[in-house]
């Protein structure tokens, strides 16, 4: 790997990965914005100023900035975490002036036109209907504000109907403004990139961005609790989680051990014991998320109605007895599992690119593969067993929707 850092006078950082044999790119933007820095009464404003980003430009049109990067074959896209905003880009390699120039423009440049913004408050609102009539998606979302009610990490990336009905252009203008500040960035780009010229690109198309002040987020505050919707569903789809850790802490990598362990693949406990021998899921599953101070370590499982009474006890009887029949193959199995997923995922110029920028906006540095594998392979069984423990003996978060009578986690 030929990594490669550098940060701008206004405060940009730029990491890159050239990738020798390969003739396609990704690159992008990472801006550490997303839900959690909202304001309450504009909560979905980081999800609709993505939106609005491709809507045009002092310089193209929404159609133009579309057919430009098509017109090479190129793929233009963006998505919006609780954390961070991204817009990035795949394309041939000598297309990658090109692809730089229109994330720059799209960032420094919108127009924010107000028949856009009507335009595309509608399709948010379209995406937030769909998003509520998608059992398996909404269920995440009610989970998500049972363990952070009241606060920013709580709250729907997508925002509610209500508040982006009132959402103007001038807020889309000012919020971008305000939170958008050249030193909470990252640039990012790997394969068939050289550094140098990428670094040039920068200088040259980012020249507008500020360094500025801004808003400091809301430290977490985890709560825990019960909630259950009743709907005429054919499933009754469950999240059960306790509050976890940063990607920072000691006990990170242990617990992704761990959740690989108990619902990371189709030997995982969970797996094994509800699904293969019970028949009681099709998709049971865990997984842990980390935010800068905090982090959700959760199972899902979708089911019939009738399966809960056995489900839900079966669950628990995994959790309390598997620190007493953890076996070290099963350590092995695991470490192996997380070690070759992130290797295989090297292959790939998008997932490394995402790689690259989060490791900048979380650890301020790059991670080699070597370095990270040596974290997961230093896990020790004990270190497992203290750090479930930790973790489990927290408060409950539980989220159930679909038919019959209320759901409790006990």
């Amino acid at each position: 790997m030929t990594v490669q850092i550098t940060t701008l006078e206004n405060g940009l950082r730029i990491i890159t990965d050239n990738i020798p044999g390969v003739a396609t790119a990704t690159l992008g933007l990472w801006v550490e914005v997303g839900a959690r820095y909202e304001p309450p009464e504009i909560n979905g404003i980081s999800h609709f100023l993505e939106h609005m980003a491709f809507k045009g430009t002092t310089t193209r049109s929404a159609k133009q900035i579309a057919e430009t990067i098509e017109n090479v074959g190129g793929h233009l896209n963006a998505y919006t975490s609780r954390e961070n905003t991204a817009y990035h880009a795949r394309v041939l390699e000598n297309d990658v002036p090109l692809a730089l120039e229109i994330i720059a423009d799209i960032i420094q440049n919108s127009t924010f036109e107000s028949v856009e913004v009507t335009r595309e408050r509608d399709v948010i609102l379209q995406e937030i209907g769909q998003s509520n009539d998608t059992p398996d998606d909404i269920i995440f979302d009610h989970f998500q504000e049972t363990a952070f009610p009241d606060h920013p990490l709580g709250r729907p990336i997508l925002g509610r109907p209500e508040i982006i009905k009132r959402i103007s252009r001038k807020d889309l203008k000012n919020y971008m403004t305000q939170e958008y500040s050249a030193s909470r960035m990252v640039f990012a780009a790997t394969g068939g990139v050289n550094h140098d010229k990428i670094v040039d690109l920068c200088q040259k198309h980012f020249n507008q961005l500020s360094n500025h002040p801004t808003q400091k987020y809301q430290p977490s505050s985890y709560q825990g609790g019960q909630f259950f919707e009743k709907r005429d569903l054919e499933q009754v789809h469950l999240l059960l989680g306790f509050e976890s850790c940063p990607s920072t802490h000691q006990d990170y990598y242990p617990l992704a051990v761990f959740s690989n362990l108990l619902g990371g693949g189709m030997s995982s406990r969970l797996f094994q014991e509800v699904r293969e021998k019970r028949g009681l899921v099709y998709s049971i599953y865990s997984y842990n998320t980390a935010f800068r101070d905090s982090g959700l370590f959760s199972i899902y499982a979708g089911t019939g109605v009738h399966q809960v009474n056995e489900l839900l006890p079966t669950v628990k009887e995994v959790l309390e007895t598997f620190t007493q029949t953890l076996e070290d193959k099963e350590i092995q199995r695991s470490k192996a599992q997380l070690k070759a997923g992130l290797l295989m995922a090297l292959e790939s110029t998008s997932a490394r690119c995402e790689q690259l920028a989060q490791q900048m906006m979380i650890h301020k540095r790059h991670l080699t593969p070597q370095e990270i594998m040596d974290k997961v392979e230093a896990v020790t069984r004990e270190d497992i067993i203290r750090s479930s423990a930790t973790l489990l003996a927290k408060r409950p978060t539980f989220a159930g929707l679909g038919p019959g009578d209320e759901i409790r986690w006990e």
